[in-house]
């Protein structure tokens, strides 16, 4: 059983990930590159100058690179060219993705049931409502230059926020009866009842059309990662099927 979930976690990850990393060149990826012009910059003057320069248009790039940072300059270090951003996000999206995926197989271990692609793609979009949609609705995906409340209680928020929706929608697929069904719902909406930490100020220099673009790109593109890991890990599940176990 381990090798079965090691080896559908890692072909559906590496497959997931890489297909992924295309899409984000097209999709969030354009949006950081551009959304980075504004950072540190003025405000008005810089977005005037940044229209335009690109004339408005909004072409998606996703998972922020910024410009290369030069040692010494107090600056966190950076990748310093296209090609070793590109080569560094795609092995963020391939370690992600195996990483999720060895936690979709998992819990088509602990479910018992018989899992293929089509319902592989089903645990898929839970994986996208627990660890993307649900946090968006209190932290949503925020570009380079963006104000935002201290890390440490974003991370804590997030954290409590997928173990809620997560433990919520196991008590109402998982279990029978209203009681389930009700304390499913109301673990789903605690985080947001509690409300996920704010900045002190809203704002930035990124213009919000942009940054509502980009919320927009991240999380279709999360959508897409999640219900082609999802099938991925099914069908590779049901091929790696020992048929002693059935």
């Amino acid at each position: 059983m381990f090798r079965r979930i090691f080896f559908t976690a890692l072909v559906a990850g590496l497959l997931g990930g890489l297909g992924i990393s295309v899409v984000h060149e097209f999709t969030t990826t354009p949006i950081i590159l551009h959304a980075e012009e504004f950072e540190g910059s003025g405000g008005d003057d810089a977005h005037k100058h940044s229209l335009r320069k690109n004339g408005i248009s909004l072409i998606p790039p996703a998972h922020a690179h910024g410009p290369a940072k030069t040692a010494g300059s107090g600056e966190p270090w950076g990748p310093g060219s296209a090609l070793e951003r590109t080569l560094f996000t795609t092995l963020a999206n391939v370690l992600t993705g195996i990483g999720f995926a060895l936690i979709l197989t998992a819990c088509f271990a602990l479910s018992g049931r018989p899992v293929n692609g089509q319902t592989g793609v089903l645990w898929g979009l839970a994986g996208f409502g627990i660890a993307s949609l649900a946090p968006a609705l209190g932290l949503p995906p925020e570009v380079p230059g963006a104000m935002a409340a201290d890390l440490a209680s974003r991370q804590m928020w997030w954290f409590l926020c997928v173990a809620a929706t997560a433990g919520g929608l196991w008590a109402m697929v998982f279990r029978n009866g209203a009681v389930w069904m009700v304390g499913g719902i109301a673990a789903i909406a605690l985080p947001h009842l509690i409300g996920a930490p704010q900045p002190a100020n809203i704002g930035g220099n990124v213009p919000p059309e942009l940054a509502a673009h980009f919320v927009a790109a991240s999380l279709v593109t999360a959508a897409i990662f999640w219900c082609a890991t999802g099938w991925l890990a099914g069908t590779f599940w049901e091929r790696f099927s020992d048929p002693s176990e059935a």
